[in-house]
């Protein structure tokens, strides 16, 4: 195995993950929108948890498919120009690289996601519809 510098892996050939631990690890508060903590790395595939604090404006993801589990909390998604949506624990929400999506409204907290993106996800990979709304720096913490 080799490492990337942040202490994940970015190949293995096998392993267990504590979610739940790493869910809780997130911490309580933070100035960007969403922080995470990566399980993996590979080039394939990357797996982590995120928790959204705040409503989170339209944006898209150039580099990968999203498929995203909900662990706790519930909030609105909005795809495209769609009516929003009402997801929870339980659900499991997907959608395709360059696809609009937003979190406009947080209905319980915490908000956590158990997520793998396909291929690998860059973590300065967002892309605002609207100019002013956000920046790579201000949607995201990398959690340790």
């Amino acid at each position: 195995m080799s490492g990337t510098g942040s202490g994940v892996p970015e190949r293995l050939s096998h392993a267990v993950f504590d979610v739940a631990a790493a869910a809780a690890g997130l911490p309580e508060t933070s100035a960007t929108m969403v922080a995470d903590h990566r399980f993996t790395e590979d080039a394939a595939a990357s797996a982590r948890v995120f928790r959204v604090y705040r409503p989170t404006p339209p944006h898209t993801h150039a580099s990968c498919d999203e498929y995203l589990y909900v662990l706790t909390g519930r909030c609105r998604m909005k795809f495209g120009d769609e009516a929003p949506v009402e997801v929870g624990p339980g659900k499991l929400v997907v959608f395709k690289r360059d696809v609009v999506h937003s979190v406009p409204e947080i209905l319980e907290e915490p908000l956590v996601f158990l997520s793998v993106d396909t291929p690998r996800r860059e973590p300065r990979d967002i892309r605002f519809v609207t100019e002013g709304t956000g920046t790579p720096d201000t949607f995201m913490r990398q959690a340790d």
